[in-house]
């Protein structure tokens, strides 16, 4: 899951108060064998009704979960209270694009290796969480396989294709492609086609292998001459009207879904679950089975448990079912979080699954496609947080703020990324 937004400011609020005080992960046992566990998590895992269940099973364990608003939030609270060395819950969700920054310090988490989760990941996923020194870190929630989210009326209004099929065949198989379509969909539409630079940006530069750093985790970012032609084309398609201009996870952005604010956007399968929150009460969203460029994969996360945790064999316990397969299944059948585990990915239940919210699009069938479509795994290294931000902040001053020039931004995103050292 990239950078992730809930929809309920209550969900912020109450992170919030959690950051104000320190994390119950520092509460003892009240000497009867009962425990509390706090799971810090952002935007939607779709652990709800797991937690539930493993209370209702558990009945001398209680769960107290936590969101942050963003991953980012998410990413400064561990960093913060990693080096504080206190005040992170016993289990910390994180995000894999900040994982390899924490990698660097293994010994401020707990080593999850066990025989009960041996081959339960797709190996990519446990090599993302596995130390230099050999532990294993986190374990492996969803993967974010992408597919294109479509508004069918929108499209039929413009008097083009609207059946999720056809729309494939329409939108192609290649960037170039995708932008095209959207050229014909505003020359009868008054609805911008995508909804940012910046959305796109970060689909093409996961279909890299190497886009900021080399595999000796040297920083290549600006001389890249792949980073700048990906740059380049987005901002030009913003140029030619393309892009709605609104920043991912704003507040803008969350409302732009009730008004027509986009009629495309990248959708990997966690995203489902934001587009059907924000997007309540309105009717015409689609899933598509392409993808330009081919496979996608945006985000992924991981549930660790800290060193500082009270609590570390119960909440290992805790992150174990979990992100077990059979659990896995069902986060995706509540929130879209597509499973990492080679069982789930086999799951008849997930083969099978629809959601009713997409015009009962077979979300299982498309993700599970869109998987196998995945053969790059890009290389993110200690620093890639820090420069895609960079980027991020960079395109955003062209396409929605419109403070800067293509050229000028990109000067500031060099400096930025020398910066990082």
């Amino acid at each position: 899951m990239r950078t992730r937004i809930t929809t309920t400011a209550a969900l912020v609020t109450a992170f919030g108060l959690g950051l104000a005080g320190c994390s119950s992960s520092g509460q003892e046992g009240d000497g009867s064998g009962k425990v509390t566990l706090t799971l810090a998590t952002f935007n939607e895992f779709g652990y709800e009704d797991l937690i539930k269940e493993y209370m209702a099973a558990h009945p001398n364990v209680t769960i107290e979960h936590k969101k942050a608003a963003t991953s980012n939030e998410a990413r400064d609270n561990m960093n913060t209270r990693l080096a504080a060395g206190s005040g992170l819950s016993d289990i910390e969700a994180i995000e894999v694009d900040w994982l390899p920054e924490l990698r660097q310090y293994p010994d401020r988490f707990v080593d999850l290796k066990s025989d009960s989760v041996k081959d339960r990941w797709l190996p990519w996923k446990v090599k993302q969480a596995t130390t230099d020194d050999g532990k294993l870190i986190g374990y492996g929630t969803d993967i974010g396989p992408e597919a294109i989210c479509y508004r069918a009326d929108l499209f039929k209004a413009a008097g083009l294709p609207s059946d999720r099929d056809q729309v494939a065949t329409f939108l192609g198989s290649t960037w170039e492609d995708y932008f095209a379509a959207g050229k014909k969909f505003q020359a009868k539409s008054k609805v911008p086609w995508m909804e940012s630079a910046g959305s796109i940006f970060n689909a093409m530069v996961n279909q890299v292998p190497n886009a900021y750093e080399d595999n000796d985790g040297k920083v290549i970012a600006t001389e890249n001459p792949q980073v700048r032609q990906m740059y380049d084309t987005v901002l030009q398609a913003s140029k030619d009207g393309l892009s709605a201009g609104l920043a991912q996870w704003s507040t803008d952005w969350t409302s732009s879904f009730q008004r027509n604010g986009f009629a495309t956007m990248v959708c990997p399968a966690w995203m489902l679950g934001v587009i059907e929150g924000n997007g309540a009460n309105v009717k015409g969203w689609d899933v598509a089975n392409t993808f330009p460029g081919g496979g996608g994969n945006w985000g992924g996360s991981f549930l660790t448990v800290p060193a500082q945790s009270k609590h570390p064999n119960e909440a290992k316990a805790l992150a174990d079912w979990l992100t077990a397969p059979e659990q896995q299944v069902k986060a995706f059948q509540a929130k879209g979080t597509f499973p990492s585990q080679e069982a789930a990915l086999k799951s008849p239940e997930l083969l099978a699954a629809t959601r009713p919210y997409f015009n009962d699009a077979p979300t299982g069938k498309i993700l599970a496609e869109r998987a196998k479509a995945v053969t790059v795994v890009p290389f993110k290294g200690p620093k890639y947080s820090g420069i895609n931000d960079a980027m991020q902040q960079a395109l955003g001053r062209v396409d929605v703020t419109k403070t800067d020039s293509a050229a000028a931004s990109w000067d500031k995103f060099v400096t930025a990324v020398k910066a990082l050292g």
